[in-house]
């Protein structure tokens, strides 16, 4: 199985890296990244790891939870799709949706 990540999901990690930073604290940024990244990889043996995401409760939309982290991913038959790492108390927009139809950029 394939693990691709999706530009909204790169956007997230940059957006981790700028945080942590602008925090004067950036080897925190980079860790959690690389911790992401190196949790995401199991996916390709297991790719039903993760819970459905409750927002949406559909089989192929599934979570990694890295705390305080979700990693948020699309599970399709021969690849992944990593879509979006969010701080885990925030609720999933309207902007996964994109996840739904298919138009995504990679």
């Amino acid at each position: 199985m394939e693990l691709r990540v999706a530009k909204s999901a790169l956007e997230d990690l940059q957006a981790i890296q700028e945080y942590y930073k602008a925090q004067d604290v950036p080897h925190i940024g980079d860790g959690y990244v690389d911790a992401i990244l190196t949790h995401s990889e199991m996916l390709k043996r297991h790719p039903d790891a993760g819970r459905i995401v409750p927002e949406f409760n559909l089989d192929y939309i599934r979570e990694l939870i890295h705390a305080p982290f979700r990693i948020v991913y699309l599970r399709q038959a021969t690849e992944i799709m990593l879509l979006r790492v969010w701080r885990s108390e925030r609720q999933l927009g309207m902007d996964i949706e994109v996840a739904l139809t298919g138009k995504w950029e990679t």
